[in-house]
């Protein structure tokens, strides 16, 4: 899919408000689409609402990828990946984003706005949208946890 026509969804508590901010303005910067699914204010929100909003739209396919901000990264990643479907991993290095998506196929990585700031995001949301599922080694590890997925998630 074309970078300026694909669409990325987003979403922070309070907290990862100002990050996401930057993050949403710099992905529009380089063509994408942004849906921006809250929060829009500084007033305090609990990070599982949100988190669980983008990720079900990640989840039910309107979306191939999503970014969540919070104060760590660490609870978004964990509500996102409650949602059937849903690989998320937390980034704060280069090669944690890379191998995100080359060896795990998340299609939602979170931010902690306490622990990196707007520079090292754009750098981080770069690498990881460069990045594609690379498969060999990994393909049967993601086809593993897709399993589990399917085990816990039974309707």
């Amino acid at each position: 899919m074309e970078k300026s026509k694909q669409t990325i969804v987003i979403g922070s508590d309070h907290y990862g408000l100002a990050l996401k901010n930057v993050v949403g303005e710099y992905l529009r910067e380089k063509g994408y689409r942004v849906d921006d699914l809250g929060t829009f204010s500084d007033t305090p929100v609990d990070y599982p609402d949100v988190g669980q909003k983008v990720a079900e739209e990640v989840g039910e396919g309107k979306y191939e990828r999503g970014v969540l901000v919070c104060g760590t990264g660490a609870g978004m990643a964990i509500v996102a990946n409650k949602v059937p479907g849903v690989r998320a991993v937390c980034i704060h290095d280069p090669y944690t984003a890379e191998r995100a998506r080359a060896s795990n196929n998340a299609q939602i990585v979170t931010l902690g706005s306490e622990i990196i700031g707007p520079s090292m995001a754009k750098k981080l949301i770069d690498i990881w949208l460069e990045s594609e599922f690379q498969g060999g080694r990994s393909a049967p590890k993601v086809a593993k946890i897709e399993q589990l997925d399917r085990k816990y998630h039974q309707a």
